[in-house]
């Protein structure tokens, strides 16, 4: 996975009509509607398509486009370069001829792709956060284990009357080899949730 460095943009003429892509490094949606909203009312473009992911989650809109034709194709940039954290806002002033649907998504999906070739990236690896259920008998040898690990590591313990849950944070690509780790010291007692 990559991040953006800093705010990034790209413009081409296509057909008469101008697409400019604006790439900005976001944290949570909250910053992204704002930046959102700051693009969108300073272009003064016909069309401020857009889309956004941070982790798993996104957003994206056509902005009166025909459905399809360019909040999917910004997002599909998005994930086809794997970068995170980012919003990315393409907009379109019309020069007067008509692309078509096939023409509008590549128009989009292009502008969006080069934007993010042009853009300073840089590689970072997503964490997330999983639950684990943990007998007494079990945690010292989990904790102990899980401690000797890279980057993972128990955040949070809520003790019950016959062990813990622990809340475990972890790189996205190590779930597996974690959960079975967990899975294998405890004789299938415990599991990782994500």
């Amino acid at each position: 996975m990559f991040r953006l460095e800093e705010q990034c943009s790209f413009e081409q003429i296509i057909k008469k009509s101008t697409f400019r892509a604006v790439a900005i490094p976001v944290d949570c949606e909250e910053i992204a509607k704002l930046a959102l909203q700051t693009i969108a009312t300073a272009t003064g473009a016909n069309h401020n398509c857009w889309a956004w992911r941070i982790g798993q989650a996104y957003r994206f809109s056509d902005d009166g486009e025909p459905s399809g034709t360019a909040g999917k194709p910004i997002l599909a940039a998005i994930d086809g370069q794997s970068v995170d954290c980012v919003l990315l806002v393409v907009s379109r002033w019309f020069g007067g001829v008509l692309l078509g649907t096939g023409g509008l998504v590549r128009a989009y999906g292009g502008t969006a792709a080069a934007c993010l070739k042009a853009a300073t990236l840089t590689a970072f690896t997503p964490i997330i956060s999983g639950q684990a259920k943990i007998l007494f008998a079990d945690l010292a040898l989990v904790k102990a284990r899980l401690d000797s690990l890279d980057q993972v590591r128990i955040v949070e313990q809520h003790f019950t009357d016959d062990g813990c849950d622990a809340t475990i944070q972890l790189p996205q690509e190590a779930v597996q080899a974690v959960a079975q780790l967990i899975n294998d010291l405890t004789n299938g007692r415990s599991a990782l949730r994500t």
